[in-house]
């Protein structure tokens, strides 16, 4: 036996009961009883626990356990848990944090108060054959934790034996998850995928609410970390959702009034328009180990000057966002949309397409989306300029945001087949996109430079780093024909035919 083992407690058996019947048949010795804080922590979208990960942290010690086998991965002494896995002193720790976490912050999930009495069990010689480790909690049931120890295996089946006998059940679920339960919550109660379900006979203006309420939940999870700046994700979602309300309005027309759309297209877009400094700059600075690397080690620590300088301009930017995202303007026009979302759809309503099975209204707009994108993609050829590009990759965000929407309509496998091809050639565009953006902004974050006492050195590092951009750019427009060949092959063209044309 070379692994804890814990158990859970039955509602009726207190901690005192147990302790006194295990002593009829095991000769035990309390050690130690305190009242203990148990912080687990985790990102906000629950990555450590969708990786099979939990980690808390008791007093001074930090634990990644399994969840499934309760193993211990790491355990370390800490005065204090870091923010982001890179700020982690362990090496080891840091390297299996980071791969997960990648850009997230670590943010305590829940906290649970306990008391831990702590029982050696003595052999007739003395002893310590097992330790024993019980949580006794006030809204759960208690929890044992065995310790086994080397050597002493049939000691410690004999406890095992005993536990089953008073009505202990062996559990590898952890704490954490019955104490958010106390809270209302579970884990993995928010992700940035939709998983919106429609029903394809409801009428188009009730489908719609759905999407939009989908999305709406998704900016008011995101509002207040975003304002906070506590990970830069919290602002990316939340521009995601505001960028497909956007979409949805802005292609599902004559489905709400034309009051409506017009009033809320113009805040999503005034949303959209505030959002994108912040998130430009945090895109440079997430970006920047990577900018380093892509030049030669004798002159990456010349760009470091950049670095502080887009900082600068990240703070004053997300000083101006969350002022923005206090003002009465955006709380007022969030809130009556909420209200307008949760009114009943009209019995005769004014929009021309309001009444429309969502089915159909989707297979059409989802068809003529499609021969949008097949129509400028043919279009474009060796020769055609950096816009073209941008008006398919435009074109594509729109007909992916529409597969996403209305999904649930459709054959899980077709669907999720076509998604993923529209995605690669997304990549493609988007990295295009990417370049050129980037290109254009270092040399206007240059000239800024200019008056700010910079080294010469940073400036010949950053027209090296614009020149590595500008190369890239042009290896990844050669590789654009091939992918849209990829995308617009027979198999293709016929799921989208067989799903989305109107027979």
């Amino acid at each position: 036996m070379n692994s804890s083992l814990k158990f859970e407690f039955p509602a009726n058996l207190t901690v005192e009961k147990f302790i006194s019947q295990l002593n009829n048949e095991v000769n035990s010795q309390l050690i130690a009883k305190r009242k203990c804080l148990k912080i687990y922590y985790d990102s906000f979208d629950w990555r450590l626990y969708s990786y099979g990960i939990v980690c808390e942290f008791v007093k001074s010690t930090l634990t990644l356990r399994t969840i499934k086998t309760n193993v211990v991965i790491a355990n370390v002494e800490l005065n204090k848990v870091p923010r982001f896995s890179q700020q982690f002193e362990q090496e080891q720790l840091r390297h299996q944090l980071e791969p997960i976490l990648e850009m997230r912050a670590l943010l305590p999930v829940c906290t649970v108060a306990y008391k831990c009495h702590q029982l050696n069990i003595i052999n007739e010689y003395k002893k310590t054959t097992l330790r024993l480790f019980i949580e006794e909690h006030e809204l759960i049931n208690h929890r044992v934790l065995l310790q086994p120890i080397k050597g002493y295996d049939s000691e410690a089946e004999t406890v095992i034996n005993r536990l089953s006998q008073l009505g202990l059940i062996a559990s590898t679920e952890p704490v954490l998850l019955a104490a958010l339960k106390q809270q209302g919550r579970k884990a993995n109660d928010y992700s940035s995928k939709l998983a919106i379900q429609l029903n394809p006979n409801m009428r188009a203006d009730a489908a719609c609410k759905i999407i939009y309420s989908c999305l709406l939940k998704t900016i008011k999870a995101n509002e207040q970390g975003t304002i906070a700046d506590i990970d830069s994700e919290f602002l990316h979602d939340f521009r995601v959702a505001i960028r497909r309300t956007r979409s949805a309005l802005s292609q599902l027309k004559k489905v709400l009034p034309d009051d409506i759309s017009i009033r809320y297209t113009e805040f999503f877009s005034w949303l959209g328009q505030i959002t994108s400094p912040t998130r430009d700059l945090d895109v440079y600075l997430l970006n920047f180990d990577q900018y380093k690397s892509s030049l030669p080690i004798e002159i990456r620590e010349n760009l470091n000057p950049l670095y502080e300088f887009l900082l600068q301009k990240q703070q004053l930017a997300q000083q101006e966002l969350a002022k923005n995202l206090r003002s009465t303007e955006y709380l007022t026009m969030l809130s009556e949309w909420e209200k307008t979302l949760k009114q009943p759809v009209e019995t005769q309503p004014v929009a021309a397409n309001a009444q429309l099975r969502i089915k159909t209204h989707a297979d059409k707009r989802l068809w003529k989306s499609f021969k949008r994108v097949l129509h400028e993609g043919e279009a474009i050829t060796d020769q055609s300029p950096a816009e073209d590009l941008h008006e398919l990759r435009k074109s594509c965000k729109k007909l992916r945001y529409l597969m996403e929407f209305f999904q649930s309509l459709y054959a899980t496998n077709k669907i999720k087949m076509l998604i993923g091809s529209l995605k690669e050639l997304q990549e493609v565009l988007g990295d295009f996109q990417d370049c050129e953006v980037q290109e254009q902004n270092l040399g206007l974050f240059s000239e800024e430079m200019q008056a700010m006492n910079t080294p010469a050195e940073t400036f010949l590092a950053i027209d090296s780093l614009i020149e590595n951009l500008d190369r890239h750019r042009r290896e990844i427009r050669s590789h654009f024909a091939e992918k849209f060949a990829e995308f617009k092959q027979e198999e293709t063209l016929a799921t989208f035919k067989l799903l989305f044309k109107q027979r």
